[in-house]
Formats: C-alpha cells, structure tokens, sequence
C-alpha cells in the first residue's frame, strides 16, 4: 500500500493519466527541451535570412553575438509594444504573427501606418532614432513572435558583424523606397488604384487584418473598400 506521504505526491491530468514525480520532472524536461529546440529553430532561420539579404556568411562568433542581442518574445494578441506618448525602445523582427503601427486622433477614429508580418520589421522609427515619445500605438492583431533588440545593441552589433552592417546599409534603401511610393500612392492613386495595387504587391494583408484595417491603410471607407472588393 502507498503511504500518505507518497501518495500526496501522484497527481492526475484532466484524462485520469497518474503523474508521478518522476512522470513530472521527465515531463518537464522534455517541454523545456522542446522550447530550446523550437527556439534554436528561430535563431537558426534568422542567421539564415541575415545570410540570404546579404550575401554574407555568419562565423559561430556572429551567430552568437545576434542571439544574445536579439531578445525573443511573445506577444499575445491584443497586446501593445507601444502606446501613444511611451518611448520605443525596441526594433522588432517578426517571427510569426501579424502587428501594426497606428494613430488615433481626437475623435478615435484610426488610421493605420503600417503593417508587419512573417519576416517583416516594425519600430517607431522616429521615436527609437530621436528618443521622443511615440505618437503612434503598435500591437499585435493576433498571437505573434518577435525578436527584439534596442537601438544601442544593434548599433553595438553593426560594429562587430559585418552582415548586420550590410543589412542595415541594404534595409535602409528598401525603406527609402517603399516610404516613397506610399507617399506616391497617398498623393496620386484614387481609392480603386490604392486598392488594386495593395492587392497586387500584399495580398497576404487581405488574409491577415480586418477590413476596418485595410480601409484604414488605405485611406478610405469600409465601405467603399467592400465596393472595391464586390467588383
């Protein structure tokens, strides 16, 4: 017979299944196992979209200064990495997920800047280069993963990897670019050409945000997005 002070310590889970000690610290281990792989995992894809975007090989070395900066984090949906009028501390790659950077004005009504998903960045980049407070909320429209790294560690980074160097000099004329045409779609597209050409170039958005958010992208109405969308 199982004394008391044995049996207190054999659990059940919600199917009946009896844990011993033993059950539970294998089990445990392997959860923890489990994560460390998965997080190796992420790590491992991310020196390779570093080798992939540069051209650039990563010695062990590297790999080991971009894993201790680069932070992992989950983020839940719903969940703000900034609100209006905090400091962005943080430049954010997305792992998995969906976010966005958006305002709102005195009527709350939204309007929507930017969308991050899967291998995309996101930051106020105004508030991280400048340390002023944020005008601007970014959170996550569903369960996402992040890596995220401060400003000085990334620039702590530049100086010692030359693939982050690379990166950055390349990311900054992709970012160039694409502020530009959104200005040119802002000032001369209509509402269907806006549409069309989201459409074309991000159809993955369609899949991943609301319509309300689209709209809002977009400079228009739901309403006349859901016009746009019947044609």
């Amino acid at each position: 017979m199982i004394s008391y002070m044995k049996a207190r310590f054999i659990l059940k889970d919600q199917n009946g299944v009896t844990k011993t000690p033993k059950f539970i610290e294998t089990e445990r281990r392997f959860l923890k196992n489990t994560v460390e792989k998965y997080r190796d995992d992420v790590y491992n894809s991310f020196y390779e979209y570093f080798r992939n975007y540069t051209k650039l090989q990563l010695t062990p070395v590297h790999q080991m200064l971009i894993r201790a900066a680069f932070k992992f984090e989950k983020i839940g949906r719903r969940q703000f990495l900034v609100q209006e009028g905090d400091m962005c501390k943080y430049i954010c790659f997305v792992i998995s997920g969906a976010l966005r950077i958006y305002s709102v004005n005195e009527r709350g009504q939204e309007a929507v800047v930017t969308f991050a998903i899967e291998q995309n960045w996101i930051s106020d980049w105004e508030s991280v280069v400048a340390q002023t407070p944020s005008r601007y909320y970014i959170d996550a429209v569903e369960d996402s993963e992040i890596l995220q790294i401060s400003p000085v560690q990334l620039h702590a980074l530049e100086t010692k990897v030359p693939a982050i160097n690379e990166f950055l000099r390349l990311e900054q004329r992709v970012v160039a670019v694409a502020t530009q045409k959104r200005i040119h779609a802002a000032i001369s597209m209509n509402a269907e050409e806006r549409y069309r050409d989201l459409l074309e170039h991000h159809p993955e958005y369609f899949q991943k945000f609301s319509q309300n958010m689209i709209a809002s992208y977009l400079g228009i109405t739901a309403e006349t997005l859901s016009r746009l969308r019947k044609r």
